[in-house]
């Protein structure tokens, strides 16, 4: 027994009883229950997947694959990856014990962790090329090669975590994936399918070359992540343990919302941001002297846009955010071409991608709802400030839907019809439901619990996750419909779409006068 093992031992004698037989039975028999509802679905996902695959479908598929693997990197990256629970990182990480020692068991569970998602992204890629034959070697061969791409990449994210050079070349990876991705799908609309087709239907025996080459650098990696540990700042390692010990926190009390506020402390801790002169007409919306000869219709309205203005500085001061935000705007089109058509999947990533636009800009609105003194001292009212702080989530959400429905109807997905057209009328109604989610605040868990047969659903939770959601809905109810109405239905609901969009963004901000008083009300 080492040292960190005889302080783990002394620990755990002072605290809760070691794990009895009926414990492990409990674990075991869950495991077996787990195993045995499972058996049945996995078995018949495998079954769909011997055969030709479609050669339409590849390069959706591979670009989604892609585009998987590098947010799982990107994650691991973000979240740390090597953390620690808050008892260890305040008593053992700075104490005299060997750093690897004390970092090792985390070192184990982001093993596990990267074997498991590896074992999915293999089915995942088997299901886009299929398996014309040998189903069986090709399934090894595929789960084999994801679990080794994905062990690999949390040992360079662990080796990007003790140093900035790696960090360097893991940022290059994410990159690199995001190019594979977008040649993949250019190489699956047409001009290079057949290079495609070749992937899919190489031999087994380069598969297994592959899984060799592959497994190869893996171990390389993790034997230098392994040897890293023990050079891993205390600095890092305790931010880390910070945010994974917040969002754990959010997590089991279902407090979902404080995972925005943690990924936004943790972008903005220790950054030196530059002063920058204000727009020219908003210089002088506080001291009442424009330097600038604004409209008279317009001065009212430069204090709530003066007041908004930060959110369109937190947006530019983030501009490589905002590049990703518009590029998963080609997410729906990946897709749909990967379903073969206009999918439920694909729907919810269209509605989901739009809100989330319109909800990334509002984070001014949610401050306000919960501390209205900056609002008070700018001396503008609850619907000024909402109308003003509403512009940016509108042009947002409309670039972001316009994108997406465009990207649709290029793929084929959607038939030919000014489509786009639901891009900015949409607009306010996501930006109403962006704002009222804003606004929401915490989750009530004093409401009842409902008994239903698929169990029981918390009330609190639930009325939390749809608040917003809810109004966006109802205002884009016209847009969602037009799909399945067809393009003959088309005109009609352009127009009902313009007149509930605009009506649901004037009533929220009507509303806002009467839940001034009380915030809460408004969410």
């Amino acid at each position: 027994m080492n040292e960190v093992q005889a302080v783990r031992a002394l620990i755990r004698s002072g605290g809760r009883a070691p794990m009895s037989w009926s414990d492990r039975y409990v674990a075991l028999f869950g495991l077996a229950m787990a195993g045995a509802v499972l058996a049945q679905p996995v078995a018949s996902a495998l079954a769909t997947m011997a055969g030709q695959a479609d050669p339409s479908r590849l390069g959706a598929g591979v670009a989604l694959i892609a585009l998987a693997y590098a947010g799982f990197l990107a994650l691991a990256r973000t979240l740390g990856p090597v953390a620690l629970p808050a008892a260890d990182a305040a008593w053992l990480l700075l104490s005299p014990l060997p750093r690897r020692a004390v970092l090792g068991r985390s070192a184990v569970i982001l093993l596990a962790i990267s074997s498991l998602a590896g074992a999915g992204l293999g089915l995942a890629l088997l299901a886009v090329l299929g398996a014309p034959d040998q189903l069986t070697p090709r399934l090894v061969t595929a789960v084999l090669l994801g679990v080794s791409a994905a062990v690999g990449g949390m040992a360079t994210a662990v080796l990007a975590q003790s140093s900035q050079h790696w960090d360097s070349w893991l940022q290059g990876a994410l990159v690199v994936l995001a190019i594979v991705a977008a040649l993949a799908t250019v190489l699956g609309s047409g001009p290079g399918r057949h290079l495609l087709v070749a992937v899919a239907d190489a031999p087994v025996s380069l598969g297994a070359a592959s899984v060799a080459l592959c497994g190869t650098v893996t171990a390389l990696l993790v034997r230098r992540a392994w040897a890293a540990l023990g050079r891993v700042h205390a600095r890092t390692v305790l931010a880390a343990s910070t945010r994974a010990g917040g969002v754990a926190a959010a997590t089991v009390v279902l407090e979902f919302g404080a995972l925005t506020w943690i990924a936004e402390d943790g972008h903005w801790r220790g950054r030196t941001l530059r002063s920058r002169p204000w727009p020219a007409p908003l210089s002088g919306a506080l001291s009442g002297a424009l330097s600038w000869p604004m409209p008279r219709l317009l001065r009212p309205l430069s204090a709530p846009l003066a007041l908004a203005w930060q959110d369109w500085r937190r947006l530019g001061r983030r501009p490589g955010r905002l590049a990703a935000l518009l590029a998963a705007a080609a997410l729906p089109a990946l897709a749909a071409q990967a379903a073969g058509g206009l999918s439920p999947v694909a729907m919810i990533l269209v509605a989901g991608g739009a809100l989330t636009a319109a909800a990334a800009c509002t984070t001014g609105a949610r401050r306000d709802g919960e501390d209205p003194s900056l609002a008070r001292l700018f001396g503008v009212g609850a619907r000024a400030a909402l109308t003003a702080r509403a512009l940016l989530p509108m042009l947002l959400s409309a670039v972001w839907l316009t994108l997406a429905l465009a990207g649709l109807t290029a793929m084929g997905a959607l038939p030919a019809g000014p489509w786009w057209l639901f891009g900015p009328l949409s607009a306010p109604a996501l930006a109403a439901g962006a704002l009222r989610m804003a606004r929401r605040g915490f989750v009530d868990h004093s409401m009842p619990v409902i008994d239903t047969p698929m169990g029981s659903v918390p009330m609190g939770p639930l009325v939390w996750a749809m608040t917003g959601v809810d109004i966006a809905v109802l205002g884009c109810a016209p847009a969602l419909l037009a799909p399945a109405a067809g393009p003959s239905a088309l005109g009609a609901l352009v127009v009902a779409q313009a007149l509930s969009g605009a009506a649901v963004l004037t009533a929220f901000l009507l509303r806002a006068r009467r839940a001034a008083a009380d915030p809460a009300r408004l969410g």
